[in-house]
């Protein structure tokens, strides 16, 4: 239950359209519901401002099913990170109407679509062409909780002039997601070039030497452009979710962020 949902609850109580047991079934339910193998946490959108969203790795298609069912029963909108297409196909037989992203490996389901922000959009930008399924993850999630996303690939420190060609679209972005594996030197130039906050993102993207994401992330953090911080590896998620922030205006306690469920 999100806070408009409750608003309405509690107006139509006051204006008799609701009977106080109806009203009373409703918020039964809150804060959690139990379902076994996790406790699905439906006063998170009261609380933070959006649903949590599902992490798939290490859960079944069944349990995925089950946890995006109980949601769309609440009129909550479902987002589904890091589950792969066999388990995506499972929980589309149950919910048709989701939409499987298949490069992320997200799926959504939005029966109440997010108000769409009115502040500016979030460009989300990547050194190279193997970048695509983290950056994909953070413009997703980022569009799933109302953001405007602009995107711009393959344009890494190898070819500067191909980031230049941007100008326009870099140089008007409230916020800029930096996505790249290798050493990571995107986030630091863009740093350099922009007047809004750029949430790095290392990704495991690279040959040995790169340590499974570990060398851009240390670039990332030791980077002298400020204004840039650094989530974790491979993490679109996060990212999404900080630049909706930003743009939102964070913070209070109706405008915090999603949270995945573990």
């Amino acid at each position: 239950m999100d806070e408009k949902r409750l608003r309405e609850l509690l107006v139509g109580l006051k204006e008799g359209r609701v009977s106080v047991e109806e009203a009373l079934r409703e918020l039964v339910r809150l804060p959690f519901e139990s379902l076994g193998f996790a406790h699905l946490d439906h006063h998170r959108p009261l609380r933070r401002g959006v649903p949590e969203a599902i992490f798939g790795e290490g859960k079944s298609a069944r349990q995925i099913a089950l946890l995006a069912e109980k949601m769309v029963a609440r009129g909550d909108n479902v987002l589904v990170t890091r589950i792969e297409p066999e388990k995506a196909e499972v929980v589309k037989e149950r919910l048709p109407e989701a939409t499987y992203h298949e490069q992320a490996r997200v799926l959504t389901l939005t029966p109440n679509p997010a108000e769409r922000l009115a502040s500016g959009y979030a460009l989300v930008i990547t050194a190279g062409t193997s970048d695509l399924p983290v950056a994909q993850e953070a413009a997703i999630t980022a569009e799933f909780l109302g953001t405007q996303v602009e995107r711009v690939f393959d344009v890494g420190v190898a070819g500067l002039h191909r980031l230049l060609n941007h100008w326009e679209t870099l140089t008007r972005a409230g916020v800029v997601v930096a996505v790249a594996g290798m050493e990571g030197a995107l986030p630091s130039v863009i740093g350099g070039m922009v007047a809004v906050p750029v949430i790095a993102v290392p990704t495991s993207v690279g040959y040995g030497v790169g340590a499974g994401g570990l060398a851009a992330l240390s670039g990332m953090l030791n980077t002298c452009s400020p204004g840039v911080a650094v989530v974790n590896i491979d993490n679109g998620f996060g990212a999404g979710v900080l630049a909706h922030l930003i743009l939102k205006g964070g913070g209070g306690a109706r405008g915090g962020a999603a949270g995945e469920e573990g």
